[in-house]
Protein backbone atom coordinates (compact mmCIF):
# COMPACT_ATOMS: atom_id res chain seq x y z
CA UNK A 1 0.00 0.00 0.00
CA UNK A 2 1.18 3.47 -1.06
CA UNK A 3 1.47 6.04 1.35
CA UNK A 4 0.32 9.40 -0.08
CA UNK A 5 1.99 12.36 0.18
CA UNK A 6 -1.57 13.98 2.04
CA UNK A 7 -0.93 11.03 4.22
CA UNK A 8 3.05 11.69 5.14
CA UNK A 9 2.01 15.52 5.92
CA UNK A 10 -0.69 14.55 8.02
CA UNK A 11 0.88 11.84 10.25
CA UNK A 12 3.87 14.71 10.56
CA UNK A 13 1.62 17.06 12.41
CA UNK A 14 0.36 14.24 14.97
CA UNK A 15 3.83 13.47 15.53
CA UNK A 16 4.38 17.29 16.56
CA UNK A 17 1.21 17.91 18.08
CA UNK A 18 1.92 14.19 20.38
CA UNK A 19 5.21 15.73 21.25
CA UNK A 20 4.14 18.65 21.89
CA UNK A 21 0.81 16.54 24.53
CA UNK A 22 3.43 14.57 26.14
CA UNK A 23 5.88 17.72 27.14
CA UNK A 24 3.28 19.42 28.54
CA UNK A 25 1.93 16.75 30.74
CA UNK A 26 -0.75 14.45 28.93
CA UNK A 27 -0.54 10.87 28.60
CA UNK A 28 -1.60 9.80 24.94
CA UNK A 29 -4.01 6.57 25.25
CA UNK A 30 -4.78 6.03 21.87
CA UNK A 31 -4.11 7.36 18.00
CA UNK A 32 -5.90 7.26 15.20
CA UNK A 33 -8.96 5.25 16.32
CA UNK A 34 -10.69 4.67 13.64
CA UNK A 35 -14.27 3.54 12.94
CA UNK A 36 -16.82 3.37 9.75
CA UNK A 37 -17.81 6.72 10.59
CA UNK A 38 -14.96 8.43 12.16
CA UNK A 39 -11.45 8.76 13.51
CA UNK A 40 -10.38 10.00 16.76
CA UNK A 41 -6.40 11.24 15.58
CA UNK A 42 -5.42 11.67 19.50
CA UNK A 43 -7.24 10.71 22.68
CA UNK A 44 -5.13 11.73 25.78
CA UNK A 45 -5.75 12.01 29.73
CA UNK A 46 -4.36 14.07 31.75
CA UNK A 47 -5.12 15.07 35.45
CA UNK A 48 -8.62 12.62 34.69
CA UNK A 49 -9.88 14.20 32.57
CA UNK A 50 -10.35 12.78 28.90
CA UNK A 51 -9.14 14.90 25.77
CA UNK A 52 -10.29 14.25 22.11
CA UNK A 53 -7.81 15.78 19.98
CA UNK A 54 -8.54 16.38 16.25
CA UNK A 55 -5.08 17.67 14.68
CA UNK A 56 -5.34 19.95 11.34
CA UNK A 57 -1.82 20.14 9.21
CA UNK A 58 -0.99 22.57 6.43
CA UNK A 59 2.43 23.37 4.77
CA UNK A 60 2.86 26.65 3.66
CA UNK A 61 5.70 29.32 3.19
CA UNK A 62 7.24 31.22 6.32
CA UNK A 63 4.80 34.40 5.53
CA UNK A 64 1.60 34.49 4.49
CA UNK A 65 1.35 34.57 0.59
CA UNK A 66 -1.27 37.22 -0.79
CA UNK A 67 -4.63 34.85 -1.03
CA UNK A 68 -3.19 32.58 1.27
CA UNK A 69 -6.27 32.80 3.98
CA UNK A 70 -6.62 29.36 4.53
CA UNK A 71 -5.79 28.05 7.96
CA UNK A 72 -5.53 24.49 9.32
CA UNK A 73 -8.38 24.60 11.86
CA UNK A 74 -10.81 25.99 8.60
CA UNK A 75 -11.22 21.86 8.18
CA UNK A 76 -13.14 21.32 11.20
CA UNK A 77 -16.32 21.87 9.66
CA UNK A 78 -19.77 20.70 10.70
CA UNK A 79 -20.03 17.45 8.78
CA UNK A 80 -16.55 16.55 10.90
CA UNK A 81 -18.15 18.01 13.81
CA UNK A 82 -21.46 15.43 13.70
CA UNK A 83 -18.60 12.72 12.83
CA UNK A 84 -16.60 13.70 16.03
CA UNK A 85 -19.31 13.68 18.64
CA UNK A 86 -20.50 9.88 17.61
CA UNK A 87 -16.73 8.55 17.42
CA UNK A 88 -15.91 10.11 20.64
CA UNK A 89 -19.03 8.36 22.06
CA UNK A 90 -18.00 5.38 20.71
CA UNK A 91 -14.79 5.46 21.92
CA UNK A 92 -16.56 6.22 25.87
CA UNK A 93 -18.93 3.20 25.64
CA UNK A 94 -16.17 0.56 23.70
CA UNK A 95 -13.42 1.50 26.75
CA UNK A 96 -16.28 1.10 29.10
CA UNK A 97 -16.42 4.63 30.12
CA UNK A 98 -19.79 6.07 31.92
CA UNK A 99 -21.27 8.94 29.92
CA UNK A 100 -20.54 11.13 33.12
CA UNK A 101 -16.75 10.76 32.28
CA UNK A 102 -15.42 14.45 31.98
CA UNK A 103 -13.71 15.26 28.65
CA UNK A 104 -12.77 18.18 26.24
CA UNK A 105 -12.49 18.78 22.66
CA UNK A 106 -9.79 20.46 21.64
CA UNK A 107 -7.66 20.89 17.70
CA UNK A 108 -4.11 21.10 17.51
CA UNK A 109 -2.64 23.02 14.14
CA UNK A 110 0.35 22.25 12.79
CA UNK A 111 2.28 24.68 10.51
CA UNK A 112 4.72 23.04 8.06
CA UNK A 113 7.41 24.30 6.39
CA UNK A 114 7.29 23.88 2.32
CA UNK A 115 10.32 22.26 1.17
CA UNK A 116 11.47 20.48 4.35
CA UNK A 117 8.31 20.07 6.36
CA UNK A 118 9.88 21.19 9.84
CA UNK A 119 7.21 22.70 12.35
CA UNK A 120 6.95 26.20 11.84
CA UNK A 121 3.96 26.66 13.63
CA UNK A 122 1.76 24.83 16.11
CA UNK A 123 -0.96 26.18 18.19
CA UNK A 124 -3.52 24.28 20.63
CA UNK A 125 -7.19 25.38 20.49
CA UNK A 126 -8.70 24.15 23.66
CA UNK A 127 -11.61 23.20 25.13
CA UNK A 128 -13.35 23.49 21.85
CA UNK A 129 -17.65 22.78 21.78
CA UNK A 130 -18.69 20.53 19.51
Amino acid sequence: MTITEKRKIGDIGEDNAVQYLIYKGYTILDRNYLRKWGELDIVAEKGGIYYFVEVKTKVSNFYIQKGDWHRPEDNIHKEKVRRLRRVIQTYLNEKGQSIEVEWEFSAITVVLKRGSHDLYKLEHLENLII
